[in-house]
């Protein structure tokens, strides 16, 4: 399904949005051009999950670990920089993704194959207008998509209304 968002604003508030859909053991896989707005959503669903601090893209640490006001941690993963999908075995990320905090993973298509199949998938892509964005929102599970399609019909009424 595809939303198109108009401003850094908008993608703010729709990253604020999405993390009232999402519970402990979600995952997030952010793919999208260099500057597309990656970073710009992980932290703002961050926040919407109750994280207090800065949120930064670990680009060179490969996760930082944020604790969320809701009662669990938060795993923010850039891949930009791995050269080798095992090194992301060597941080211990299944153990991450299967466990019982949210994960947001950027660069996500870099590792797809150790993505989990009901990961909420984000692909970002420039609109027609400087800060306008695409975003096509898709998984592999059926329980995931359905999610999606309620996710934004409800996001659309709260944007018009």
């Amino acid at each position: 399904m595809n939303l198109t968002v108009h401003s850094v604003q908008a993608m703010q508030r729709f990253g604020q949005f999405l993390a009232g859909w999402l519970e402990p053991g979600a995952v997030v896989a952010l793919t999208g051009d260099l500057g597309a707005g990656k970073t710009t959503l992980s932290q703002s669903i961050a926040a919407g999950l109750g994280v207090t601090e800065d949120v930064t893209s670990p680009t060179f640490a490969l996760m930082n670990v944020y604790a969320s006001n809701r009662g669990f941690e938060v795993y923010h993963f850039d891949v930009y920089r791995i050269l080798d999908p095992s090194e992301m075995e060597e941080i211990g990320f299944e153990d991450f993704v299967y466990g019982s905090g949210v994960s947001l993973v950027e660069w996500a298509g870099m590792i797809e194959p150790m993505v989990p199949e009901t990961a909420l998938w984000i692909e970002i892509g420039y609109g027609f207008e400087p800060e306008e964005r695409q975003l096509r929102l898709s998984s592999p599970d059926s329980e995931t998509r359905a999610k999606i399609r309620a996710l934004i019909e409800a996001y659309k009424e709260v944007e018009l209304s």
